[in-house]
């Protein structure tokens, strides 16, 4: 979604109602971008597959069953090392290296979005939502 797009989403939302229709129509725009369109598609690829799913739990199950010591930093050298091994398997999967890489570009999207929203209402609007947000 380009810059303009999402002014001119706002701007036509504000004309037709006020600011909730206006976020009303941001929203229908981010949602309606290829960027988000292109990571729930990811996103639902990655629910089935079978070999992430499964690459996911093994990473899970040794992140529990060494949670106490993680939190302790008491890990063994070799521990931490199958743990890396799980998560970089985990990642590497191909349905999971899509979801991620279609998970940035739609943060860089939601970053961009809150440029535009900090210049229009002349508020830094990232550092006014607090943490979670894009």
């Amino acid at each position: 979604m380009t810059q303009s797009a999402m002014y001119a989403s706002t701007k036509e939302g504000a004309a037709e109602g006020g600011a909730s229709e206006a976020t009303r129509a941001f929203a229908r725009a981010l949602t309606e971008s290829t960027e988000f369109q292109a990571f729930e598609q990811a996103a639902e690829r990655m629910r089935h597959d079978e070999a992430a799913q499964r690459a996911l739990r093994a990473f899970e199950t040794k992140q529990q069953s060494l949670q106490m010591m993680l939190m302790l930093n008491a890990v063994s050298p070799e521990d931490q090392a199958e743990l890396e091994r799980l998560r970089r398997a985990f990642v590497e999967e191909p349905s999971v290296a899509a979801y991620l890489q279609a998970q940035e570009a739609v943060m860089a999207m939601c970053q961009a979005a809150a440029d535009v929203l900090s210049k229009r209402i002349g508020l830094s609007f990232a550092s006014a939502c607090g943490p979670g947000c894009c």
